[in-house]
C-alpha cells in the first residue's frame, strides 16, 4: 500500500489518521506540494489528473479523495466496523452526510489555512465567515449529542466521520479562525486526541 501524502496536508492526514487507528503498514511517498507544486507536474497527473493529494494505491487500486480512501479503509480493513457503521443504515447515511460537510469543511477553513501560511489569493474573510457557519452548525450538534450522552459526531464511537473533520477544525487556528466560541467542538477535540493509536501531525498533539 502506498500513500502518495504531503505532511502538513490535513486531508493526507486524514488517511494516516485511520491507518494508525487500523495499525494499517503503507509506504508513504512525499509529494512537494510547496514550494515544488509536485502535485501539479505531468508525472504526478499521470496517477491523479485532478493534481490533488491524498492518492491511495493499494495493490492496483488507486483511489484519489480523502473521504473516498477513508470509506474504502473502513470498508476493507476495519473488520470489526468500529469506523464504519455498515450495519446501520440510519448511521451509514449519517457519515455520509458528515463525510460531505467534511469537505465544505475544507473549502473554506483548509483555504484560510493555505491563505495565511502559503500566501494563496483568496478572499480569506469570507473563507472564514463560512468556516464559522459551519462550525456552529457543528458545534450545536455536539452540543446535543452530549446532553443524549453521547460524545461523537455519529452513533456512540468515533467513526470516519469524526476522522474527517477533524484536521482541519484542528488547524483552524493557522488560518486565522479561533475555536473559543465553539467549547462543545474544544472538547470533541480533547477527546478525539485523547483516542488510543491517535497519531499528530505538525500542529496537532495528543492532549492529555
Amino acid at each position: 500500500m502506498k500513500l502518495y501524502d504531503y505532511v502538513l496536508s490535513g486531508n493526507c492526514y486524514k488517511v494516516r489518521l485511520l491507518a494508525a487507528f487500523l495499525g494499517l503498514d503503507y509506504e508513504a511517498e512525499a509529494i512537494d506540494f510547496y514550494p515544488g507544486k509536485q502535485h501539479r507536474s505531468d508525472g504526478f497527473r499521470e496517477i491523479n489528473p485532478l493534481g490533488q493529494l491524498p492518492v491511495l494505491d493499494d495493490d492496483g487500486v488507486v483511489l484519489r479523495d480523502a473521504q473516498a480512501i477513508l470509506l474504502y479503509l473502513a470498508n476493507k480493513y476495519d473488520r470489526e466496523r468500529a469506523w464504519w457503521p455498515a450495519e446501520n443504515a440510519a448511521q451509514v447515511g449519517e457519515v455520509a452526510q458528515w463525510l460531505s460537510f467534511a469537505d465544505q469543511i475544507t473549502a473554506t477553513a483548509s483555504a484560510a489555512r493555505l491563505h495565511d501560511m502559503l500566501g494563496y489569493d483568496l478572499d480569506v474573510e469570507a473563507a472564514r465567515a463560512r468556516a464559522g457557519n459551519l462550525f456552529r452548525v457543528l458545534e450545536d450538534h455536539l452540543t446535543n449529542k452530549e446532553f443524549d450522552g453521547s460524545h461523537w459526531i455519529v452513533g456512540d464511537r468515533p467513526t470516519i466521520a469524526d476522522i474527517a473533520c477533524f484536521p482541519y477544525i484542528a488547524l483552524c487556528g493557522d488560518g486565522g479562525i479561533s475555536l473559543q466560541p465553539f467549547p462543545a467542538i474544544q472538547r470533541w477535540i480533547r477527546r478525539f486526541t485523547g483516542l488510543p493509536g491517535f497519531v499528530g501531525m505538525p500542529g496537532i498533539n495528543c492532549i492529555k
